[in-house]
């Protein structure tokens, strides 16, 4: 086979440039490229090997004065990029290891890329985070080198720099700089060792937040707060706590915000996010919340520690976790301020009805695409481009792969079982039926709302864009829908125009919502309160 295809490439190329022969030649042609090890004083390493390849154009139209420093995923636009990976268990410096850029690649085979001059970069992601937080601390890569593909006899790539650790206080916006060292007075990193997650994994697991404290807190005082138990969505961290934590302190020290102690809650795991939910893969996340960390942070710090002066707060997976927490354990929270929250209703998952027969999340039933990611009403990546595209960086730690550590039930492999077959998109109803009977808070909701209603009325509060970037307008429609025909008290709220990403912004500040959402939750707490709103957002 591979003869005849040089014979037709030879008669194609006939009377042309001997290079343009070549090419033809290459085209269909495995790539690979040998990648060793070339960190000084690192002998032997191991990870997910992923090598990077962008055309020549994009990549210098999108750099600085045309040098191109690196080459890496584009989220918003998931095709833009090639990449090809292989996991590596020894990788020994001077003896290097062949990566196959045709056997696990997206969103094509190397082979099959038109010819043309790429620039290459290879990266050894040595902590498989790569599909939760992209390359970071103690990666390894080698320099970014420009070549022509399709080619035989690539040059050898050197993963020649690791990666450092960044202080996140370094990164808080250049505007807020100033108020950093007075901020950081002000806040305290909280590790616990949780007893109820080291019994599940039969190893220390530790809970870590970030405490931020309001002007004039006194340890000794006399005087408690009301406490706002914050989380992240996916992607973030206890790194992304700085600015977080920066901007709170600022909007206090102000009186744009009344003075709580806010609990930044890092939600990350190496599967993704674990949302603070009992799971059967990641363990009993809510149970030690709330029956272990909140504990000890109300003997620790001067909390109301009473249901009125504890709130929940969250974006996107951060804000389905405060949705879950505050239904989950309605006695336990005086509300939750959910915002952009990821489905809470699975006949809407960002836009697929599980439920329906024969579901499939790539292919809606007239065989369109179902899409993921919009922009300005613009589709801009749809279910199969994430799901394969995540499958290459590896097998866990991606959005995809994170609900289902999440929400299904265990395999015989000890894995999740997944929720759709990542070839057809097919979808496996009898997972379904689990995250149903679990993790469906609407359904939830409608099933138990005469035993919840007594502690949870009145108390649900989701802001979502009526263009959110995920679609998940949708589903927090479905769950308004439920409430209303339960004759809940609800506050659910379409911003017209936001997206997933501009949803806090008022006016010229960033951070209004936030600010409205703070002053909120300070009516339910302080309700005789005579502190007034100094700056409305």
């Amino acid at each position: 086979m591979r003869s005849h295809r040089l014979k037709l490439a030879v008669l194609l190329c006939l009377g042309l440039a001997a290079t343009t022969c070549a090419s033809a030649e290459q085209a269909g042609v495995a790539q690979r490229f040998h990648v060793d090890l070339a960190v000084p004083g690192t002998e032997v390493a191991s990870g997910r090997l992923l090598v990077f390849a962008e055309p020549a154009k994009d990549a210098e139209a999108g750099s600085k004065n045309g040098k191109v420093e690196q080459v890496d995923l584009d989220p918003l636009a998931p095709d833009k990029v090639n990449v090809a990976a292989r996991e590596v268990n020894r990788l020994v410096a001077g003896q290097g290891i062949d990566i196959d850029a045709d056997q696990q690649a997206y969103p094509a085979a190397f082979s099959q890329l038109p010819a043309g001059d790429y620039y290459v970069q290879a990266v050894l992601d040595t902590n498989h985070s790569y599909n939760y937080s992209a390359r970071g601390e103690g990666d390894l890569v080698s320099e970014v080198v420009k070549l022509h593909l399709p080619a035989t006899g690539l040059p050898p790539l050197k993963l020649a720099t690791q990666l450092p650790a960044i202080d996140a206080w370094s990164m808080v916006n250049p505007a807020l700089r100033d108020v950093v060292p007075e901020a950081r007075k002000h806040t305290q990193d909280i590790d616990f060792l949780s007893p109820a997650l080291t019994a599940f994994w039969g190893r220390p697991i530790h809970m870590r937040a970030r405490v931020v404290l309001p002007p004039g807190y006194d340890a000794k005082g006399s005087a408690t707060y009301p406490v706002v138990y914050y989380t992240h969505g996916f992607g973030g961290g206890m790194n992304r706590f700085a600015g977080v934590a920066t901007n709170l302190w600022q909007a206090m020290s102000k009186g744009q915000m009344p003075p709580m102690i806010w609990v930044l809650l890092d939600e990350s795991l190496p599967t993704g996010t674990h949302e603070f939910v009992d799971s059967v893969n990641n363990g009993p996340w809510g149970k030690a919340l709330t029956e272990e960390l909140i504990p000890q942070l109300e003997s620790s710090f001067r909390m109301d520690a009473k249901p009125s002066g504890r709130f929940l707060n969250g974006h996107s997976s951060g804000g389905w976790a405060t949705l879950w927490l505050q239904t989950r354990y309605p006695k336990m929270f005086g509300g939750t301020w959910s915002t952009s929250p990821d489905p809470s209703d699975f006949h809407d998952f960002t836009g697929v009805d599980l439920y329906a027969p024969h579901a499939n999340v790539y292919r809606k039933p007239d065989g369109t695409a179902y899409p993921l990611i919009r922009d300005n009403g613009k589709v801009i990546a749809t279910y199969e481009q994430y799901a394969k595209l995540e499958r290459v960086f590896g097998s866990y730690g991606g959005q995809m792969a994170s609900f289902e550590w999440v929400f299904s039930p265990r395999g015989v492999d000890g894995r999740p079982l997944p929720l759709f077959d990542r070839d057809t998109g097919d979808v496996d109803a009898s997972v379904v039926a689990y995250w149903s009977e679990h993790y469906d808070i609407a359904r939830r909701l409608q099933a138990q709302w005469p035993q919840l209603k007594p502690d949870l009325d009145g108390k649900i509060h989701v802001y979502v864009g009526g263009a959110d970037t995920f679609y998940l307008d949708g589903p927090a429609h479905r769950l308004k829908a439920v409430l209303d025909g339960l004759h809940a008290r609800s506050d659910i709220r379409f911003l017209p125009g936001k997206t997933h990403f501009d949803l806090y912004v008022v006016g010229t500040d960033r951070n209004g919502l936030l600010k409205q959402i703070a002053w909120d939750m300070y009516a339910v707490a302080r309700p005789q309160s005579t502190l007034k709103q100094a700056a409305a957002p």
